[in-house]
């Protein structure tokens, strides 16, 4: 979609063209989609489809239409994707009940997901499929730094690293998140991605670790 095609959506969404919103939400979707495959807690698994949190996020943001001037003026994207982050903490808290949910799920509008629910969704997506007793090991090793690791990590730098690295935000999207400047965002990255660097090429890829 050219930037043109891109603005004349907004001009519409503007107006509460509620189609031109489903338009911009649609050429958003496999990003929002990864989003939510990153930041869901694998107990949800099997219970609730990625798709209908998206569906639950759509809701949210035809009724959030009114607001689209402002609260997502500077990044389309960044917006929709903190509606879908907010649908994902009312999906857990609904599924998973206020009690038995871990602390680690906290979400908050201004400092985005926690520390700990960050570091839990790095390690389980970097060595969830290490599963086979072959492998039990190697991951109970990797764990082992990557724990480290990421506990000696600074917050903002652990964070920079999801959105950059398993989200795959832009430097441009994740300073918007953070709210920090574009080339705060970089360092943090370069800083946090070479703390992982002995790990993230020392796990064994997906179909090895299958065999």
């Amino acid at each position: 979609m050219s930037d043109a095609q891109e603005n004349d959506l907004i001009n519409r969404v503007i107006t509460r063209d509620i189609d031109a919103l489903a338009e911009l939400f649609s050429l958003y979707r496999l990003r929002l989609w990864r989003v939510v495959s990153f930041r869901m807690d694998p107990r949800l698994n099997g219970r609730v489809d990625p798709d209908d949190v998206l569906q639950e996020s759509w809701l949210a943001a035809v009724q959030r239409i009114d607001h689209f001037l402002k609260d997502a003026s500077r990044s389309i994207f960044v917006w929709f994707r903190l509606i879908v982050s907010q649908t994902l903490i009312d999906i857990h808290r609904r599924h998973l009940g206020t009690k038995k949910r871990s602390a680690s799920l906290e979400f908050s509008i201004d400092r985005g997901w926690s520390s700990s629910s960050t570091s839990f969704s790095m390690s389980f997506h970097l060595l969830g499929h290490l599963t086979s007793p072959s492998l039990a090991a190697i991951r109970a090793e990797l764990s082992e730094q990557l724990k480290v690791a990421l506990v000696g990590m600074n917050e903002i730098d652990r964070e920079v690293l999801a959105l950059r690295h398993f989200e795959e935000l832009s430097n441009r999207e994740t300073a918007l998140v953070l709210d920090i400047s574009e080339q705060a965002a970089s360092v943090r990255y370069i800083r946090a991605i070479g703390r992982l660097k002995h790990i993230l090429t020392v796990i064994p890829p997906r179909n090895e670790a299958d065999d």
